[in-house]
């Protein structure tokens, strides 16, 4: 009995111990259910959304850019594309064989889609071609039984519809580089495009937009199921420029004919620009499509540079148009007057070096008005001879020379305007008043580029105001165009001077420009002609000759230049015009300035923008 008893407290006990393993393992269990089904529910729930839900993103729509009228400059068309989903094909290479019938495949192509679908999940798109007429797209789908894996797809491709007239303004979109990422993620979107240059680059953000997303379900795999939510994003701003469109290739057309050439026109008293040229030029519409590796290095090796915005990325020597700006220096130093006479006999001496007119024999006595008049060289190294380069720099800066203007538009370059301590820093040498002669014509260190030549003259024909060069009138929802009065400190007499002597550059009889002058009245233009060296001319062929431009190659032909305003009696319109290796301004540069300012005024693109904070145009005597 008392055995089992003991039998039975100890199966008891067993019992007990079992049952309470049994109770703290149930507890443990439940313990564990209730804090994963209701204390971590929220958190799991979100992991498991992560799971089934993609977050992918949408490229915005890159904002258009328009000239002053609204006409469409740079635009986004629609960009058909022909994709290939490999596990929907049963045979890649021989669907891809029957769609070349349709659309041009080449054997680099075939091995790109190959190499793609290699690299890719079967479920995921591959490219075929971009760019598809929509007649190859309707026959595409007429086909399409005949082409199983393939569809077409509809994205955004950017277009320059005025193509070269317009490309040193706009300039570009490409592919992001690696260097280019800035942590945006919508960088990172395969294809997509940002701005290279011009404009395009320089208003990036505000032409790009912000990216979109859409939520997609995707099983364990990652394919899509369908699309849950979408937030298309907010697309670029459009941008309005200054540029008159007509004007443009007007320009454009007026310089094609020379090998390698400048213009720049805007407005004196807004400073906004209305035409902005550079020849060669290109087709941006290469770039947004894809370039060959073959035209990429065409135009790096092309000796006119036709990827380099000449009107102001170009520094030339400014030749005698940089006379403008000693002869206002002369004036206000107060060491001469308008009546200041100098007898040219051709040349003047400075020690034991000779100072060449570009008239052999002489120019005689003149005054100031003559010397501008006729572009006496021998006036202008005395007025340097006594005013020294540091006043001429002085002077020169004032008007925009020698320094950045601050252009909304990449690629600016700043010139150079000597001084005597620029070059005690730079070269190590102290000046030599035989190098201020030598300025004085626009020659030796003395660099500008088209866009400086242009301000100077604006400044110079409004009066005295130091107006800012600009190309954005007005981003939508953003700032208009501004106007800047910045007063230079001249004496109205002074500038009523030079800017006489301008006028009789064109209009009067012994101008140097007089044979190219604007007929038309009220029209008449006044400008200055410039020619720089490019070469030195040795003693020996100036005793025997100088060899004529057009006799010498291309590379060491001289420089044409012509600055020029309109019209006389009340100045609206600046310009400026650089032929490279084109000889002489008057005979070069000078008709293309008065055919482009001629067509300016018939346009007339500042009549309908002057706004009631712009005083009217300044009235004055011819």
């Amino acid at each position: 009995m008392n055995r089992d008893n003991d039998r039975y407290r100890t199966l008891s006990r067993r019992v007990m111990v079992l049952g309470g393993l049994k109770l703290g393992l149930l507890s443990t269990l439940v313990g564990r259910l209730y804090y994963l089904e209701v204390i971590e529910s929220e958190r799991y729930s979100t992991l498991a959304d992560e799971n089934r839900i993609s977050l992918r993103l949408i490229a915005p729509s890159r904002g258009q850019i328009v000239d002053r009228q609204g006409v469409p400059l740079a635009i986004n068309r629609q960009n058909y594309r022909v994709v290939l989903v490999s596990e929907r094909s049963p045979n890649v290479p021989a669907t891809l064989n029957r769609l070349s019938r349709i659309v041009p495949l080449s054997e680099t192509d075939h091995r790109r889609i190959m190499r793609e679908i290699q690299r890719k999940r079967r479920f995921v798109p591959v490219t075929v071609k971009e760019n598809l007429t929509w007649d190859q797209v309707a026959l595409i789908e007429v086909h399409t039984p005949d082409l199983p894996g393939l569809s077409i797809e509809v994205g955004e491709i950017r277009s320059y519809p005025h193509g070269e007239a317009t490309a040193h303004i706009l300039g570009y979109v490409g592919v992001v580089s690696e260097r280019e990422l800035t942590g945006d993620p919508v960088l990172s979107l395969p294809g997509f495009r940002i701005g290279k240059s011009g404009v395009e680059k320089f208003l990036e953000k505000e032409l790009r937009g912000t990216a979109g997303t859409s939520q997609l379900e995707v099983n364990a795999v990652g394919r899509v199921i369908r699309e849950l939510k979408r937030n298309d994003g907010q697309p670029g701003r459009e941008v309005t420029l200054t540029i008159d469109i007509g004007l443009q290739e007007y320009t454009q057309q007026r310089l094609a004919g020379e090998r390698s050439a400048a213009a720049v026109v805007l407005d004196a008293h807004t400073g906004g620009i209305y035409a902005l040229c550079s020849v060669p030029s290109y087709d941006p519409n290469q770039f947004a499509t894809g370039i060959s590796a073959e035209v990429w290095e065409d135009m790096l090796s092309n000796p006119t540079a036709p990827l380099n915005n000449k009107a102001v990325g170009g520094q030339y020597a400014p030749g005698s148009t940089f006379k403008l700006m000693v002869a206002l220096a002369a004036l206000d130093s107060g060491l001469v007057t308008p009546h200041h006479t100098v007898f040219c006999p051709g040349h003047m001496d400075l020690g034991d070096h000779r100072f060449h007119c570009w008239k052999r024999g002489g120019h005689g006595t003149v005054d100031l008005n003559e010397a501008l008049r006729q572009s006496c060289d021998t006036y202008f190294y005395d007025l340097a001879r006594r005013l020294g380069i540091d006043r001429i720099a002085e002077m020169a800066h004032r008007f925009g020379l020698g320094e950045k203007l601050g252009l909304d538009l990449p690629g600016e370059r700043p010139g150079l305007v000597p001084s005597r301590a620029w070059k005690q820093a730079s070269l190590g040498t102290p000046w030599q008043q035989g190098e201020s002669l030598v300025a004085a014509i626009g020659q030796g260190y003395v660099l500008a580029t088209p866009l400086q030549l242009a301000v100077m003259t604006a400044r110079l024909a409004n009066g005295g105001f130091a107006v800012k060069p600009h190309l954005t009138k007005q981003i939508r929802q953003g700032p208009g165009e501004q106007t800047v009065w910045s007063k230079i400190d001249l004496q109205k007499e002074h500038v009523d001077a030079v800017l006489q002597g301008m006028n009789n550059v064109t209009n009067s009889q012994r101008g140097t420009a007089y044979k190219v002058r604007i007929t038309e009245p009220g029209m008449e233009m006044a400008g200055k002609t410039g020619t720089s060296q490019v070469r030195r001319i040795t003693m020996a062929e100036r005793s025997t000759g100088v060899v004529k431009n057009e006799d010498l190659p291309w590379r060491e032909r001289d420089h044409a230049l012509f600055v020029a305003f309109a019209p006389v009696e009340a100045p609206r319109y600046a310009m400026a015009v650089v032929v490279e290796h084109g000889g002489g301004g008057s005979a070069v540069a000078a008709p293309i300035a008065r055919d482009v300012l001629l067509e300016t005024q018939r346009r007339d693109p500042a009549r309908a923008t002057v706004s009631s904070d712009q005083p009217a145009p300044p009235k004055r005597n011819a």
